[in-house]
């Protein structure tokens, strides 16, 4: 899966995205990078360069450099209660066309998942325990249809100096499908003391 294509990235940052081989590469190297709290959307060429990443940075990374290795550049977004929303990167497996992950998160639940389900509802449902506030509501209520991301090349999302914000805009006007009732919703329980440290270590926080 190759392409001849440079979207405007340079000679080094391809070859920096292309030296990442599979999508676990793309994920292991998500992992390495710190993550910041900036209230910021920098596109795929800012995140290379600056080694940090968040939520929202680090699925259009993902995509970015999965359309490098040559997979489409798949994007989903996620949708909470009383909780922010989470975007993700998504692939189908060459070999059985299941569906995988790419994420980064403050979470340590809400981030890769290996290419084993058979339809996105089955991927986004795992996501579902992990996904929770700080006060332990399990909060994932929705998911969007993936969305190609070269309906954004002509705003130069892979490069641009300028904040894609672009992207989560069109998110926000997207249909969603539920995940679960409103029933049961109501029924759900907090999360327990130990799941909710686990899903917590090492989470980045803002310095007073």
């Amino acid at each position: 899966m190759t392409s001849n294509n440079s979207w405007g990235l340079t000679p080094a940052e391809l070859r920096k995205l292309r030296g990442l081989k599979t999508p676990h590469g793309i994920q292991r190297l998500l992992d390495d990078m710190p993550y910041h709290l900036e209230d910021s959307a920098w596109s795929p060429r800012l995140v290379l360069r600056e080694n940090t990443s968040h939520c929202y940075e680090g699925a259009l990374f993902a995509a970015a450099a999965l359309r490098v290795i040559g997979y489409p550049p798949l994007i989903l977004d996620l949708e909470a209660e009383h909780d922010t929303d989470h975007v993700i990167a998504v692939y189908r497996s060459p070999n059985d066309g299941h569906w995988g992950a790419l994420a980064k998160s403050n979470y340590t639940g809400c981030r890769y998942r290996e290419p084993v389900y058979r339809s996105l509802r089955e991927l986004v449902l795992s996501y579902f325990d992990t996904y929770f506030n700080l006060r332990g509501e399990r909060t994932l209520r929705t998911f969007s249809r993936p969305v190609h991301m070269k309906r954004f090349d002509r705003l130069d999302w892979m490069t641009t100096e300028e904040p894609v914000w672009f992207v989560a805009e069109y998110l926000l006007t997207i249909s969603h499908s539920s995940l679960i009732t409103r029933a049961q919703a109501q029924r759900l329980h907090r999360l327990d003391g130990r799941s909710f440290r686990a899903g917590c270590l090492e989470r980045a926080e803002k310095k007073l």
